[in-house]
């Protein structure tokens, strides 16, 4: 156990819910090392050992931190260098060496609590297997296809009518003129599928006929729901259009969440779940590292401060 030592803090330079979490661990006193995996160079300085005498040291301007003191490491929203004074390959070669070296070096911290470890992170944010373990711990899932079968996904369509498409993982996208594009929830038809669906899988799922929407916020012990109503399909395509309202959970969907989480290893997680008329929650997805911040700034939930009291405890075991 290590509770003495600082609380790392990774992420990128603008990240207002990590100030959150920094402003909470302040007032209780607890030291932190902030920095950003981009910033490696002068403003960020590793040094690791291994085999022999091992340890090692990270060096930020503010703090030199014993990599073996670190109590936990709070993976936030980190971003990677791009080298853009190199040419491609060069640029390529040395972005592998900072997430090989620097990340693989974060990623094997001898005593610190991870909230997430990066690599769970990675595995809890592959949509079939979120839905596979949803399903054995008894969450109910709307009926799934992921398919690049062209008659397989319009006879699922035919077979469930109302059909919406989701994204099986989110990319940056820009279109050629450099304007930004995201990709949201949308309903879709059977004669709007051609034979492009073939290329690479899709993720098709029957649309739950819901009243509101549930975020669920795990972190550690504590879970923190909020109904968000909105008359949306997908309610993050207007957050002006958006209400919220603090909910209490079944216990024993409480306790099928964060079991969800252990399954993979994680300490924090978001979910989103469906509320239908007659009070049926319907499991949609978790976000392993999903954004929270609003929701504590919208209800008064001390979200936070829940992060600040995992990250100070350290390793428990």
């Amino acid at each position: 156990m290590n509770h003495a030592g600082p609380v790392a803090v990774v992420t990128e330079v603008d990240d207002v819910t990590a100030d959150m979490v920094i402003a909470e661990l302040n007032q209780h006193g607890v030291p932190v090392v902030r920095f950003d995996p981009s910033d490696i160079g002068e403003r960020l300085v590793l040094s690791a050992r291994f085999g022999a005498a091992p340890g090692g040291r990270l060096r930020t301007p503010s703090r030199d931190t014993a990599l073996e003191g670190v109590r936990s490491l709070y993976w936030r929203r980190p971003t990677w260098p791009h080298f853009d004074h190199l040419d491609g390959p060069d640029a390529r070669f040395a972005g592998a060496q900072v997430r090989h070296g620097l990340g693989g070096t974060l990623y094997a911290l001898p005593n610190a609590r991870y909230v997430n470890h990066p690599l769970r992170n990675h595995t809890a944010e592959h949509k079939p297997l979120q839905l596979a373990v949803a399903e054995r711990l008894g969450l109910t899932v709307p009926p799934t296809l992921i398919s690049n079968d062209l008659d397989d996904v319009r006879a699922f369509i035919a077979e469930h009518g109302q059909v919406v498409y989701k994204a099986l993982r989110w990319t940056p996208y820009r279109r050629t003129d450099g304007v930004g594009l995201t990709t949201w929830t949308e309903p879709v038809t059977a004669d709007e599928v051609d034979e492009t669906v073939t290329v690479v899988p899709h993720l098709f799922q029957a649309r739950v006929d819901k009243v509101a929407d549930i975020r669920v916020v795990v972190v550690g012990p504590e879970v923190f729901a909020v109904r968000i109503d909105s008359g949306l399909l997908d309610w993050r395509a207007d957050y002006d259009a958006l209400s919220y309202e603090p909910v209490t959970l079944p216990s024993r969907v409480e306790t099928a969440l964060i079991a969800h989480l252990e399954h993979f290893g994680l300490v924090s997680g978001s979910f989103d779940l469906a509320l239908t008329r007659d009070g049926d929650l319907h499991w949609l997805e978790l976000n392993p590292n999903g954004q929270w911040g609003w929701l504590e700034d919208e209800t008064g939930l001390p979200i936070a401060a829940a992060f600040a009291e995992v990250l100070a405890q350290g390793a428990t075991t």
